[in-house]
């Protein structure tokens, strides 16, 4: 192998940290491009009910990925030293495990069919399981790469699998393979990685199934699986939930709102969490100094996601009609609902970070465990009222999901929540005015096409949000404007 573990005491350390995130960052901003624009395309070309079988899958897919050995990547990352046998024995797991798991779905399909009561199920969950089976050759290699912080070329072999995994999905919307497209598009993506990640690499995929010694791997590994779980139940209770008592296509349409609702929570909160668990870590000794330093991420995050979510929740309509098209217009009431409840998720998934820089992760943990209970509940309670209850139930559970986290997570940094409410105003406060605004604009707006009706809102939002904030909030417009544009950091605490 080709390989060689990056050393901290190395002149160029520093230099191999900045080329790699640049090389993570950037590569992975140009494939969510590109996945972003092929799935409005397919999107336009598929219907509501094949989202909804595929997303009858994913419920099995995601529960079962949690069990797909990634841990062990971790712990082979996380290792002094690493060698060609342990390797191999790493590798050796990684297949009997996704091996096993690629029987268990085979095995699953059947009923998974009979509790969706569709027959098509079992079919699509069969073809899928050949995803576990290229789990082992990526994640092994992610470890070496890992291991010498290299991350050009993953990033190449992922723009690669990007491409690969849009151009199949093209090519099957087009060709009228349906829910198929769905399926394939990932496994070819997944399969391309795999075979580009051996190649660059050099591994040499021979497992070892020789297991002495990795009880330390395996126990590293195991530890994650907790935290895990919960989120697990948490995150497709819905799904699971919902895909008994509706339609797929009116699950289509449920799914697909969540799609478009937390993109911004799903793809740039995490990258943030990153750089604020090593920041909230090096203030651990002074939790005064966090409470302060979170309520001002809150204010600036808040300011920034509040007026898309308020935003969208209000041009629901036009906005669906313009990115999926016409038949996908009965999803809009699940987006102008679910867009409401996603500043809750925003705020919410704030917490881990602190929590876990505070050498507490157990609160988050028990937090998770909290959400499987409140969300399924919810949702069971939501479904009784269809598709729409559903959207509903993270309106009212996810503000109570919040309340639990601040109470858990905010304690051992003594945060109050007044202190949150004080930092969280400015950006609620000001979109609720926009929405308003917006609101009353639409209605005195003769009929348009829907993209010239959006053409018009979205303008209009935007000046009346920057209104509110300069006749309501002046002092966090002017903080905003300095971080973003002048690159200024926050003041520091006072004594």
């Amino acid at each position: 192998m080709s390989f060689k573990d990056a050393d901290a005491d190395d002149a160029g350390f520093g230099a191999r940290i900045r080329s790699a995130l640049l090389w993570r960052s950037g590569s992975q901003i140009v494939s969510q491009m590109i996945s972003w624009i092929v799935t409005l395309a397919v999107i336009r070309l598929l219907d509501p009910a094949d989202y909804g079988l595929f997303a009858m899958t994913q419920v099995i897919l995601n529960f079962a990925t949690f069990l797909n050995g990634y841990g062990l990547v971790s712990a082979l990352v996380q290792s002094e030293t690493l060698d060609s046998h342990k390797l191999r024995q790493a590798f050796g797991i990684m297949l009997l495990l996704n091996g096993g798991l690629a029987v268990a779905q085979l095995l699953i399909a059947p009923w998974a069919a009979d509790y969706y009561d569709q027959p098509m199920v079992a079919d699509l969950l069969r073809v899928q399981a050949l995803l576990y089976l290229s789990t082992p050759f990526i994640s092994i290699p992610e470890a070496l790469m890992g291991r010498a912080l290299d991350f050009r070329r993953p990033a190449l072999v992922n723009l690669i699998a990007a491409i690969a995994s849009a151009a199949v999905a093209l090519v099957g919307a087009l060709s009228g393979w349906g829910v198929w497209t769905l399926v394939f598009a990932p496994i070819a993506g997944f399969w391309v990685k795999a075979v580009g990640y051996v190649l660059a690499t050099g591994f040499r995929p021979i497992p070892s199934f020789n297991f002495r010694g990795t009880g330390a791997m395996v126990a590293y590994g195991a530890s994650l699986l907790g935290g895990q779980l919960f989120w697990i139940v948490q995150s497709q209770a819905d799904i699971f939930i919902g895909g008994r008592m509706l339609d797929p296509h009116q699950l289509g349409l449920y799914a697909e709102a969540l799609f478009l609702t937390q993109i911004f929570v799903s793809k740039f909160i995490p990258p943030l969490n990153d750089v604020a668990f090593p920041a909230y870590a090096r203030m651990q000794k002074d939790p005064g100094r966090i409470a302060w330093s979170f309520c001002k991420a809150v204010r600036l995050l808040l300011l920034i996601s509040c007026p898309v979510y308020l935003g969208m929740a209000v041009t629901a309509e036009p906005l669906v009609e313009t990115l999926f098209g016409k038949k996908w217009l009965e999803m809009a009431p699940f987006v102008s609902v679910l867009a409401l409840a996603m500043p809750f998720m925003t705020l919410q998934v704030m917490f881990a970070p602190v929590s876990n820089a505070l050498g507490r992760p157990g609160t988050t943990a028990r937090i998770a465990a909290v959400g499987a209970v409140v969300m399924p509940v919810a949702f069971l309670c939501g479904i009784r009222f269809g598709a729409i209850g559903l959207a509903w139930a993270w309106l009212i559970g996810f503000p109570v999901l919040t309340a639990v986290t601040v109470r858990l997570a905010g304690g051992p940094m003594g945060l109050r929540f007044a202190d949150l409410i004080r930092a969280a105003a400015p950006g609620l406060g000001c979109s609720i005015l926009m929405a308003g605004a917006v609101t009353a604009i639409d209605a005195l707006l003769p009929p348009l096409p829907a993209m010239l009706r959006l053409c018009v809102l979205v303008p209009s939002g935007a000046i009346a949000f920057l209104a509110a904030l300069m006749l309501c909030a002046r002092g966090a417009l002017m903080e905003l404007a300095a971080l973003v544009i002048r690159r200024v950091p926050p003041e520091p605490l006072s004594a």
